[in-house]
């Protein structure tokens, strides 16, 4: 910055030259309005009379005004929205744009973020780690006792009661809003059951939560909307966590339990069910079989006594007959003649020996011993039955 050439003189050169110092500054105004500046070189104006003090005045005064004029200019970001006071009352809301109000001191304006999502802490500042158990202890419904941390994210619907209704802007819509979420999310827990609360009410607690700090914020007209509320974290005290996770373990265990006894019974059931059918039908079957058994016994019988009646001794002998016929072609002996012997016999031992085989399998250990399929039946000597028949009947 130079110096003034008129200043710093030695005590004896005499007071600075006034003339000069007006040159200077109606050069400098000359400057300002495009004016041609005088140079150095032109003669020592003489002292300007009132007229043109006057008029100097009035014309710094005119760009003075001007500028005051031009101080009332602002532009209003898309972002953004402008509250114009008037002496501090309310006048208009500006949208995006340029604009001109009033200037200062007669107006003012306020410009709001709208669109910028704020955030508040409940529970906890900056990390999840630093808890504030003063905002994030609760009792739920069931006198138990749940720490939950939460954020909630909100916007300014409302510039002109967002301006009016705030204090001190953001740090008081901060607090405001801190505190309608506390008591918002204390009365939804405390409206709920811990397990609930703890495990698939979350979605819906936030929900809640949300829809009841919205209408606190109304109710006070702040001009704030609660965009979204999310709960970080939500867990039994420290204190108390391991006897929490025993009980959720053992609640899970429970489950599991029921789930299995459950599985077990629909497999057990129907089998059950299916058997005790079976059993029922096969029981039917065995009635209506031993029934017709018994009626079809019944019906022989009673042939066998009109024939009987008929011919006595006939129907004995045939009787008999049928009978040995039936015990001895289930037996593995050969019955011989013995007054016959000289006679050739011939056997059929391989039919004898498989017959015996297949009635050693199919017959159990307490019915039968147990022999082997190779032995040869044995053979005893027997008067004849065809010749004992023929010899009664030719008696007769």
């Amino acid at each position: 910055m130079s110096q003034d050439p008129q200043w710093g003189r030695r005590p004896n050169d005499g007071p600075p030259d006034l003339d000069e110092i007006v040159r200077r500054m109606l050069n400098k105004l000359k400057q300002f309005f495009g004016g041609k500046p005088s140079g150095p070189s032109e003669p020592r104006m003489s002292p300007p009379d009132g007229r043109a003090i006057t008029g100097g005045i009035s014309l710094v005064a005119g760009v003075l005004v001007i500028i005051w004029l031009l101080s009332g200019f602002y532009i209003v970001d898309a972002s953004e929205e402008a509250v114009v006071l008037r002496f501090g009352r309310y006048v208009e809301t500006a949208e995006s744009g340029p604009h001109w109000r009033q200037p200062w001191p007669i107006g003012d304006v306020e410009i709001v973020k709208v669109s910028r999502v704020r955030s508040v802490e409940v529970g906890f500042k900056g990390d999840a780690k630093t808890r504030v158990p003063d905002e994030s202890l609760m009792l739920t419904q069931d006198q138990n006792i749940v720490d939950m941390q939460l954020e909630v994210q909100y916007d300014v619907k409302d510039a002109k009661d967002f301006v009016f209704n705030n204090v001190t802007r953001d740090e008081d819509a901060h607090d405001i809003v801190k505190q309608a979420a506390e008591t918002a999310i204390r009365e939804v827990v405390g409206k709920n059951k811990i397990d609930f609360v703890l495990n698939e009410g979350r979605s819906q607690v936030s929900a809640d939560a949300t829809r009841l700090i919205q209408s606190l914020l109304d109710n006070y007209g702040t001009g704030i909307h609660v965009a979204r509320v999310n709960i970080n974290d939500v867990q039994p005290p420290e204190a108390v966590q391991n006897a929490f996770a025993d009980a959720v373990k053992a609640g899970q265990d429970r489950v599991k339990q029921i789930n299995e006894g459950t599985a077990y019974s629909n497999d057990v059931i129907p089998k059950a069910r299916g058997t005790a059918a079976s059993l029922l039908l096969e029981a039917q079957g065995y009635k209506q079989s031993v029934i017709a058994r018994a009626e079809g016994d019944v019906a022989r019988f009673k042939q066998v006594a009109t024939e009987y009646a008929k011919a006595p001794q006939v129907t004995r002998d045939r009787m008999y007959l049928e009978t040995m016929q039936d015990i001895l072609s289930k037996s593995s002996k050969v019955l011989v003649d013995q007054k016959s012997g000289g006679n050739l016999l011939y056997l059929p031992l391989d039919k004898l020996i498989q017959a015996a085989s297949q009635a050693n399998a199919t017959a159990t250990v307490t019915e039968v011993p147990e022999t082997k399929p190779t032995e040869a039946p044995s053979v005893v000597r027997v008067p004849r039955l065809d010749s004992v028949a023929r010899g009664d009947r030719e008696g007769r």
